[in-house]
């Protein structure tokens, strides 16, 4: 007969239990979604809408996926009868690259860019009727760039000419989402005058703010093109541009945005752009060394739970050594079964069934020793990697 034991298999079943547990990691964040906003229509505002689409064009690039994107446009350029290349819209003068083009979702367009839809969306305020393109389905470990563009003032930004949000609006919306874990961090960026009035108000933690200029100053535009007739991009968002296409290449890149805030010059925006990092736990130096791809790109980092594994490490040998015992008593009474089905006189020989009998190869018992000696092993291998992978990041740089 098949010899079986239920305790054997009980434990089994619980080392494999253990083990699939032990790879459980903690992870930093686990999603990367982009809210770009433009709030301006008509034409002579052509530039803002190409601000907004070069944000788009970038974030797409680095890997973040339509789904993950919610794109607000007041105003369709590309097809305004005054745009000499009709279904097209351009950051520069050269025309080297058609933003538009035809891989674009917009989510909210026209009339239904408003304060009231903006705010629903950041805090998931909407009805069940509101189709999945339209909300921002974000949980505690997404980290979301937050990208707006417009006219505004001293701590508003206007909608369409027709309403503002104010920066109390905008505190109360990011405090809403912290409450409701609706983000692990946000990256929040605006380009306007007096921009950095807009974050003034924030209060929520694991917020990295910065705007193109300070309060009473101007956000100037940075060209035109003549066959176009307007202003194609404003500054702010031209240099930040600028570093991105030339510094951040892909998602291996390590550049931080602490790299992309030094980069910004009077000189060159024509206004104080500022960056706020006081919401942010550990203060300047925990912002700055953030990755770009952190926000701009699609990518989540891993942090393996080394408390939870060592703990884990001890009862998997514990566990080890059980299964070994109970393998070997399963032997000593299979051999024994056997010794005592030889020796019965009544029995002319052995039975069909009885001569059946599973041979089971007795585990080798992980002793305290050994299992530290591959413990060491192992911690040794994985030093050389960091030390490799270190190397490499220093050849990057």
């Amino acid at each position: 007969m098949l010899l079986t034991s239920s305790p054997l298999h009980m434990a089994v079943a619980m080392a494999v239990a253990l083990a699939v547990f032990a790879s459980t990691v903690v992870c930093e964040h686990t999603s990367n979604w982009a809210v770009l906003v433009c709030t301006s229509r008509f034409w002579f505002n052509y530039r803002h809408l190409a601000n907004v689409l070069s944000i788009y064009r970038t974030v797409k690039r680095l890997g973040i996926p339509d789904s993950q994107i919610i794109l607000m446009l007041p105003d369709d350029m590309a097809c305004n009868p005054r745009n000499a290349f009709p279904g097209t819209v351009f950051s520069n003068s050269d025309r080297a690259v058609d933003l538009y083009g035809d891989n674009i979702e917009v989510d909210y367009r026209g009339y239904e860019v408003t304060v009231e839809n903006f705010i629903r969306l950041l805090t998931d305020r909407v009805g069940d009727e509101m189709p999945r393109s339209k909300r921002l389905l974000t949980d505690e470990r997404s980290n979301i760039l937050v990208y707006m563009t417009g006219h505004g003032g001293n701590e508003f930004l206007k909608f369409q000419d027709a309403e503002e949000i104010g920066s109390f609006d905008l505190a109360d919306a990011f405090q809403q989402m912290w409450e409701k874990k609706r983000y692990h961090e946000i990256l929040f960026m605006i380009d306007t005058c007096q921009a950095n009035t807009m974050y003034s108000r924030l209060y929520s933690p694991n917020i990295i703010a910065t705007g193109s200029s300070e309060l009473d100053q101007s956000s100037y535009s940075h060209h035109a093109d003549n066959d176009v007739g307007v202003a194609v991009i404003d500054r702010y968002t031209y240099y930040n541009l600028e570093f991105l296409e030339n510094q951040v290449k892909d998602l291996t890149s390590r550049k931080t945005v602490g790299e992309l805030f030094d980069s910004y010059d009077y000189e060159k925006i024509h206004s104080h752009a500022g960056v706020r990092y006081d919401l942010f736990p550990g203060g300047a130096e925990a912002a700055r060394s953030r990755l770009i791809t952190d926000f701009f790109g699609n990518i989540q980092n891993v942090e393996v739970d080394r408390d939870a594994s060592s703990s884990l490490d001890e009862q998997l040998l514990s566990l080890s050594k059980t299964i070994a015992l109970l393998r070997r008593k399963e032997a000593e009474e299979g051999a024994a079964r056997r010794n005592n089905a030889t020796m019965s006189p009544a029995a002319g020989g052995v039975s069909e069934d009885d001569s059946v009998v599973t041979k089971i190869r007795s585990a080798t018992v992980l002793t305290d020793d050994n299992w530290w000696t591959k413990r060491v092993v192992g911690a040794t291998a994985l030093a050389g990697c960091g030390m490799l992978w270190a190397l490499g990041s220093l050849l990057e740089i």
